[in-house]
């Protein structure tokens, strides 16, 4: 089939980048400096009855969800960057002029790259990420409560990226594309961190500000999903009992996604992707 053809020439192109050796090397050494990090919890000062177990439990989560919203950023970036000149850099060399001869139809051609980069977008993260938890595991003993749905959540998020990123890919040069959209994940979050602020204190005018950014652009809404299923009960408690200030935090969320926004994340992924397939379709080669 084209689309797999294309998918699969899509992922050997893009693995023969020096992008993706840098991300390999960079997670190794952060894996190394991880399982130190670990090491060094078990050290930390913690008195009182049961305060060992929970204070090595806490202080391991709070690395997760750092580590973890570190490398969210750092797959975004990655979807950025190789999906933004995935359409653009093959119509300015005139790869496509001698491609779309054939008996191929753009939408092919654009599946199949999508396709292919959300491949290794899946990939990359499902590793880092679990690699992440067995390290804490074996370092620690602690494993977030629902390793897998974080790391769907997780990849979905770089997926919303990657999509964004092609559809700026038709009508866009790459790299001016792929800051716009990094661009537009930073705001998405911190509108999701003033959406947090005005719930915590009941400012309703604040808190749509969080609401309208994670429907326009739903990777902090995504986000919070993986931070749900990293938080152990153990943190949740902590922070329940806090005060606003405290419950306000970017790295504490007290409840799931809701299913309709769920179902809203997979519309918004297939209506932007088929706004790519309109505006490839409609471009000028």
């Amino acid at each position: 089939m084209p689309v797999l053809t294309i998918a699969r020439l899509t992922i050997h192109e893009t693995a023969r980048k020096k992008l993706l050796l840098a991300l390999v090397i960079i997670t190794i050494v952060v894996a190394l400096l991880t399982g130190w990090l670990f090491h060094k919890i078990l050290e930390l000062p913690c008195t009182g009855e049961g305060s060992r177990q929970m204070c090595t439990t806490i202080t391991a989560a709070t690395i997760l969800m750092l580590l973890s919203f570190m490398f969210s950023f750092v797959l975004a970036l990655g979807a950025a960057f190789i999906a933004s000149p995935s359409i653009s850099a093959d119509i300015e060399s005139g790869i496509f002029l001698s491609m779309l001869t054939r008996p191929i139809r753009r939408s092919d051609v654009l599946l199949g790259k999508w396709l292919g980069l959300a491949t290794l977008i899946a990939v990359y993260g499902g590793a880092t990420a679990a690699m992440e938890f067995i390290i804490s595991r074996i370092a620690v003993g602690y494993m977030p409560p629902h390793p897998v749905l974080a790391i769907v959540y997780i990849v979905a998020e770089g997926l919303v990226v990657l999509t964004l990123s092609v559809l700026f890919s038709t009508r866009l040069s790459a790299i001016t594309g792929g800051i716009i959209a990094l661009v537009l994940f930073g705001a998405a979050w911190l509108g999701g961190i003033t959406g947090s602020v005005g719930a915590a204190f009941h400012n309703q005018a604040i808190e749509n500000v969080g609401t309208i950014t994670s429907l326009i652009l739903p990777t902090d809404g995504l986000w919070r999903g993986a931070i749900y299923n990293l938080e152990p009960v153990a943190m949740m408690v902590v922070q329940q009992g806090a005060g606003r200030a405290e419950s306000a935090n970017p790295f504490f969320v007290n409840a799931p996604p809701a299913t309709p926004y769920i179902l809203w994340s997979i519309l918004w992924v297939a209506g932007i992707f088929g706004l790519a397939i309109w505006s490839f379709a409609r471009r000028d080669l």
